[in-house]
């Protein structure tokens, strides 16, 4: 194991307390909007090309298969590097870290654009994800110094709101983006957003750089990590293309990525420098939020999979009105998220994240009515109203997460959370994607098998002039449509069981620190 390296005599510790100099009222929200804006582009790339696919795969002539590439390697090359933000920070500082990130970040985003190959776009997708990934963290962490104790919560607030509402946004920009200009530019207008916000965090962030230590870099570790990680998210990006466990390219991934999880759980718990401080697990607050929040973003994740999906295949809609069906849920959530932490200074915020995420679970039971006859505002109503729990979750959850751990452990638990919350969305997204088609599946045949005198049915339809072969696959559209809806049905009533389970685990939390009213000195 690598031996430590002692600290440089002009470095301070991460664990001691160094004064920051106060920002202006007008400097903080400019620093405050640099954080956000720079946290929204890196969540808003997990999903803005999935929907491009189609326009990619047929302006570099590949497959649509090998198009996927392009999703799958964003989203590894990220999971791998949001839990090294804590060494990150701790080794170079977190104001350096952040700018480097996201420098490297519109760097590759421009590339991307530029790419006039599968190969060199899916290595700058790469190059994008491993920048984008400590990202999300680093603004986390780095809000948390920009703003005194008592704005933190509104800090929090706005950052959260940027993580729930980019997903969202991300398929509505990326197929408007696709069909109206070229796909290229779903990468070029990261550009300038980075730019301004690069600009901004020079100007600004200096003055609240961390302390950094030159401990040795734990090459092991970190080469475990990648192995069990990599291995991971390709089995979960993959699995569907390939039949799960039917290939032997997804076994290989799932065994690579248990046997190098369990020794990466080993190295790490024994190395005295580790890539990834696991010791944080030790907080009880930390590991039930944790558990609440990937349950709850897991659930809330695969119906963004799922709800385009069955309204494009089935109920007729294009990519753009099944956008806009999606994007009702950003309204409540956005106007919700500034009262919350007014909210949180007057109420256990155990008591605001389970309210939350159960009001998210009973949205799910209001989708568990949807059928094939409904309405555009029928299925706009209830992303419209699960707004409403989701700030309650997102902003609390937070500060229960991190209220738990050690000042200096802020960004190592900042880059858990947002690891966990990473792999939770891929992974239900592989989950639901796959149980949605096998649901569909099951149900035609249930539905075929229940079928009311099916050769009457036909025979009113050739009566109304459809030859034998139309009447038949008229019939075929009409079972399968319902197998459908019945399936989106049933994916809602297992996304409300987790919701309910992780409004109860959030319970095992201690009841976190009260909100701060007054700014305490040295802030």
């Amino acid at each position: 194991m690598a031996t430590a390296a002692a600290p440089t005599a002009s470095m301070p510790q991460p664990g001691a307390s160094a004064a920051v100099p106060p920002f202006g009222r007008g400097a903080m929200i400019v620093a405050g909007m640099t954080l956000a804006l720079a946290n929204f582009v890196v969540v808003l790339d997990l999903t803005i090309a999935n929907v491009s696919i189609p326009h990619i795969a047929g302006a570099l002539a590949v497959t649509p298969q090998d198009g996927t590439y392009v999703v799958t390697s964003y989203s590894v090359a990220e999971a791998i590097c949001v839990p090294l933000t804590g060494w990150l920070v701790a080794r170079f500082g977190a104001v350096r870290s952040f700018i480097f990130a996201l420098a490297g970040f519109g760097l590759f985003s421009m590339l991307c654009g530029l790419s006039q190959s599968i190969g060199m776009l899916v290595f700058c997708r790469l190059g994008q994800g491993f920048a984008g990934g400590p990202l999300m963290p680093l603004t986390q962490t780095l809000l948390l110094r920009v703003f005194p104790d008592r704005l933190r919560g509104q800090a929090t607030a706005m950052w959260a709101m940027t993580t729930v509402t980019a997903p969202i946004a991300g398929p509505i920009l990326g197929g408007w983006i696709s069909d109206g200009w070229s796909w290229q530019w779903i990468f070029f207008i990261n550009v300038p957003v980075v730019a301004a916000c690069l600009t901004s965090a020079i100007v600004l962030l200096r003055r609240v750089e961390t302390p950094t230590r030159k401990d040795p870099i734990d090459l092991v570790g970190l080469s475990l990590l990648v192995v069990w990680v990599g291995a991971l998210q390709l089995m979960l990006d993959l699995g569907r293309e390939k039949d799960w466990f039917a290939s032997p390219f997804i076994w290989a991934c799932a065994i690579t990525s248990a046997i190098g999880f369990g020794a990466f759980l080993i190295w790490e718990l024994t190395e005295k420098h580790p890539i990834v401080d696991l010791k944080i697990f030790r907080h009880r607050g930390f590991v039930a939020a944790m558990i609440a929040m990937s349950a709850s973003y897991g659930a809330f994740f695969a119906s963004i999979v799922v709800i385009p999906q069955w309204l494009q295949s089935s109920m007729g809609y294009t990519a753009t009105y099944a956008g806009y069906a999606m994007a009702f849920q950003g309204i409540f959530a956005v106007m919700m998220a500034p009262f919350v932490p007014q909210l949180m200074k007057r109420i256990d915020a155990r008591v605001l994240v389970s309210f939350g995420v159960a009001w998210m679970g009973m949205t799910c039971l209001l989708r568990t009515q949807w059928n094939t006859d409904m309405g555009f505002w029928s299925i706009a109503i209830p992303q419209l109203i699960q707004g409403i729990g989701m700030p309650l979750f997102f902003i609390p959850i937070t500060v229960i997460s991190l209220s738990a751990v050690l000042q200096s452990e802020t960004a190592s638990a900042s880059g858990l959370m947002n690891f966990a919350r990473t792999l939770s969305g891929a992974f239900m997204a592989a989950i639901s994607g796959t149980a949605f088609s096998n649901l569909i599946v099951t149900n035609h045949v249930r539905l075929s098998d229940t079928l009311n005198a099916p050769e009457s049915v036909l025979a009113g339809l050739r009566a109304r002039g459809f030859d034998p072969l139309g009447a038949t696959s008229m019939l075929e559209n009409m079972v399968t449509q319902q197998a459908t809806a019945l399936a989106i049905t049933q994916i809602f009533g297992l996304a409300a069981l987790m919701f309910f389970v992780a409004a109860a685990t959030v319970w095992l939390s201690p009841r976190p620190k009260a909100m701060p009213q007054e700014i305490p000195s040295g802030h």
